[in-house]
């Protein structure tokens, strides 16, 4: 789809739209090979365009998964506590601000937080009628006894909530820790869930979303670019 020359610059650089009709008055962009000084020329995608010699490479959607360290929001702006995207601007990746989480982790949980700038794939991993399924290691602070698992694979109702929540698949690791499978998102969930049944959460860490698991190799705090077959999970 052809797209305005003064946007697809401002899309692919780190230049303002400002910044880029001065470029482009000045004579410094081609596209094609020939100079080009006006702003508002619809362009190919695939057009070649240059400033000052140098090729612009197309951005394009990007899929990104971290492990997020406590002490961080999934949010866009920072708050009380950073925004996870302070990590990649901290790694020099541009057009920040184009990009959003794909669901919400609380600030003092770890783990798997997908991140993106293509919105209808995250409306796939977010919306309540995908069924995305979640699943999370899990400490209590009180024995995890076999009435609240049952309870957990059966649905729990929720302080102010309508309804149970979706049954669980709960995997009990020992005592103090389990692993539990959710396919909803609701606020505080998994906190709320195991507050039901009695129990109260010490620390949560999310290791999957969907059929992509937090890859074992990154260290908290790191990032990576997802793959092709991770990216198609939720296309």
């Amino acid at each position: 789809m052809p797209i305005r020359l003064d946007k697809f610059i401002c899309e692919n650089t780190e230049l303002t739209r400002k910044q880029a009709k001065v470029r482009l008055h000045r004579g410094e962009v081609t596209v094609d090979g020939e100079v080009v000084k006006n702003s508002a020329l619809k362009i190919a995608e695939t057009a070649d365009v240059c400033i000052d010699g140098e090729s612009i490479s197309l951005i394009g959607a990007r899929y990104i998964m971290l492990y997020k360290p406590a002490e961080f929001i999934c949010s866009n702006i920072d708050e009380v506590y950073p925004s996870v995207l302070n990590i990649l601007i901290d790694d020099g990746v541009s057009k920040i601000d184009k990009l959003h989480t794909a669901g919400r982790l609380d600030a003092d949980t770890t783990g798997l937080v997908l991140i993106t700038d293509d919105g209808q794939w995250s409306h796939n991993i977010t919306s309540p009628n995908k069924d995305c399924q979640k699943r999370y290691r899990v400490e209590t602070e009180k024995v995890i006894t076999d009435s609240m698992i049952e309870q957990l694979e059966q649905g729990v109702q929720l302080h102010n909530e309508d309804g149970l929540t979706k049954p669980a698949t709960v995997e009990k690791i020992d005592d103090y820790e389990l692993l539990l499978t959710i396919s909803e998102g609701k606020y505080h969930q998994v906190k709320r869930m195991l507050a039901a049944v009695g129990n109260r959460v010490e620390s949560l860490h999310r290791e999957q979303i969907g059929q992509v698991e937090l890859d074992q190799d990154l260290e908290i705090g790191e990032w990576r670019y997802l793959t092709d077959d991770e990216i198609a999970c939720f296309k």
